[in-house]
């Protein structure tokens, strides 16, 4: 296979020649298998086009809009695409909001005095309960079980009962909008509700019914899951702050027991932290004959962690995103795999198997084939959890050592990471002012948030991702970066402030007067509710402008799975202009792809673009930037 069709990072291309060399199942071969003849990316037709249902035992069934075939129920082919892809977003709301319930449940007990955890950001905690409306008197503990109240009252009224959270936080004129609408949301576990009753059998059937569905659904997902979310975690756990962190999978030292927290909830990722930072696990570790204990952050849960922490040497680096899994569990480096509730692969027992690694779910939700032991995650519980984790890595270190001869000098950077809308503000003086200098005078013509995840559709692991990223700054347009795709911007140097090489001449002194990279850091993929945050500010600094009007752009340049579908649909109901790749499984719905690529403008001001070559759409996604300088004066 091309290296072009492996990665884009060395080190996985690298990792991959082991894994073939050992034998091993992998995610390249098996996407690969999938393929029709020759073509890895040609898969049964009616799929790919999203005209194929089998929810009810009068299927499979397919459908073709050129013939008006239909589905035995009567359902067009536009209502079986749209119908697929909200129930899609259903699973990635309900995935959001379940992280999101357990970082109020850990931010409860905290205040409570029940976790290992501290409240790190205590004027945070007062803005936001201010911002929700709340009484801030009272002492810090107080505050925090009124904030969790709240919230929880929230996420639990009624979907004909308005949210109070989404009235407090989201821009006027997209309220009045959403209202108008009919996409108003109530709560979150309500809107879930009436997301998934729509999808059953002769119920709806109406593309157009079932769009505005998932729009009021993603609403509620952005802003009771993602922004609360996010704003809990900073209260708990501090917020992000620019600081330099070592990526790529050179961070893995065989000669250290290796423990490696992965998913989304970042929990028993910090415990663990805290505790390895001690003398006395670090003791532990050389006695078992390694040179010491690390912590060393994966995928989102590992994103989490190094936005906030800076790096030492118990906490020392980050590897990559989801599609790197296989080659970081192959590296011979890992003694634990702590798994909690997102990107955790099937396969892994099996790698777990080969490399002599402990594998640990942590979640409820994850289970693995073959693994009985686990340790799912208690607020209360936190540091006792962390600790068996630990020792289970110093227990394993023999073990793996002796066994598995380890993938050796894998290359490592460094990046900037932290930016968050504080950070952001704090880094200009506490105002927006320079930033939007720099657009008005034309050095930055816009900012594009880039928020995505890794996939092996028509390339390799994130090189469709770093070739969109590097034509948008090449065309002078800063990017945020969110998700997998941050990773990928990070291991491949576009996170450093010598990336600033790779842009236009206005990004490229912007980058230089402020010291900063021309892709900022800003999170994982649950900080687009942050970055909607962030929009709102520059839409109230440019006069309360639509944000169907800002110079700014939503970009997933590989989207994989459910929970990047809701956020794609949540920036088209935001009123962002959407580039998305791959192609979505619309194709064969021509009334939805028209509403999503020409209609929606009138709609809710959003619209989405699709394009493979990443030349062909990063010019489309200045287009759109500069039309909206045009129409604001600038």
């Amino acid at each position: 296979m091309d290296d072009n069709r492996i990665s884009q990072h060395e080190s996985v291309r690298k990792i991959y020649e082991r894994i073939k060399k050992d034998g091993m199942t992998n995610i390249w071969d098996r996407y690969a298998a999938q393929g029709f003849g020759a073509d890895p990316d040609k898969r049964c037709p009616f799929c790919q086009a999203g005209t194929r249902c089998d929810l009810c035992s009068n299927g499979p069934c397919r459908a073709d809009a050129k013939i008006d075939k239909r589905g035995v129920c009567g359902i067009t082919a536009d209502g079986m695409a749209m119908r697929m892809t909200l129930l899609r977003n259903v699973m990635g709301a309900a995935t959001y909001h379940y992280h999101t319930d357990q970082t109020v449940k850990t931010l409860r007990r905290t205040a409570l005095g029940k976790t290992p955890f501290r409240i790190s950001e205590p004027e945070k905690l007062k803005t936001f309960a201010r911002r929700l409306g709340l009484d801030t008197l009272g002492s810090e503990a107080d505050l925090c079980l009124r904030l969790c109240d709240f919230a929880e009252s929230d996420f639990n009224r009624k979907y004909d009962e308005p949210s109070r959270i989404v009235d407090r936080l989201a821009p006027k004129e997209r309220k009045g909008l959403w209202q108008k609408l009919g996409i108003f949301p109530g709560g979150i576990h309500g809107e879930i509700m009436l997301a998934t009753s729509s999808c059953l059998t002769n119920v709806d059937g109406y593309y157009l019914s079932l769009a505005l569905r998932a729009m009021r659904l993603s609403v509620a997902m952005a802003y009771q899951s993602q922004i609360v979310n996010e704003y809990c975690q900073d209260i708990l756990f501090g917020l992000p702050r620019p600081h330099p962190m070592r990526v790529d999978l050179g961070v893995l030292d065989p000669a250290y027991v290796n423990v490696l927290p992965n998913g989304h909830e970042p929990f028993l990722g910090f415990a663990m932290v805290q505790l390895a930072r001690r003398p006395e696990w670090q003791e532990k570790a050389k006695k078992a004959g390694a040179q010491g204990l690390r912590v060393i952050a994966n995928i989102e849960t590992g994103q989490e962690m190094i936005q906030r922490w800076t790096m030492d040497d118990a906490f020392y680096g980050f590897t990559g995103n989801w599609l790197a899994q296989e080659a970081v569990l192959a590296s011979g480096c890992v003694d634990v795999f702590v798994c909690d509730m997102n990107c955790s692969m099937p396969i892994d027992p099996i790698y777990a198997e080969k490399y002599k690694f402990k594998l640990v779910p942590v979640s409820e939700l994850v289970a693995f084939e073959g693994i009985k032991d686990r340790t799912n995650y208690e607020p209360d519980q936190a540091e006792t959890q962390a600790a068996k984790l630990l020792e289970l890595g110093v227990a394993n270190f023999q073990e793996r050592s002796k066994n598995v001869e380890p993938v050796r000098n894998l290359p490592v950077r460094e990046a900037v990471v932290g930016f968050s809308p504080e950070s952001i503000l704090a880094s200009l003086g506490g105002t927006l002012d320079p930033l939007l200098g720099a657009i008005k005078s034309g050095s930055l013509r816009g900012v594009a948030g880039l928020v995505s995840c890794s996939s092996l559709r028509d390339s390799g692991q994130d090189v469709h991702s770093v070739r969109m990223a590097k034509e948008l700054i090449k065309r002078d347009i800063l990017i945020l970066a969110m998700g997998c795709g941050n990773a990928a911007m990070q291991v491949a140097g576009l996170c450093a402030p010598e990336a600033k090489e790779f842009a236009g001449p206005g990004l490229k002194s912007v980058c230089a007067a402020l010291g900063v990279p021309p892709v900022l850091s800003f999170g994982t993929c649950t900080d687009t509710g942050r970055l909607a945050d962030l929009v709102a500010a520059i839409s109230h600094a440019l006069g309360d402008a639509a944000v169907s009007a800002l110079p700014i752009a939503a970009v997933a340049p590989e989207y994989m799975e459910q929970k990047a579908t809701i956020d794609a649909i949540f920036a088209l109901a935001f009123g962002l202009y959407t580039y998305v790749n791959p192609v979505p499984t619309v194709t064969g719905a021509p009334g939805l792809v028209k509403l999503l690529t020409q209609d929606l403008p009138a709609v809710t001001g959003g619209v989405l673009s699709v394009e493979t070559d990443p030349v062909k759409a990063a010019d489309g996604i200045l287009a759109h930037i500069e039309a909206n300088r045009k129409g604001l004066g600038i």
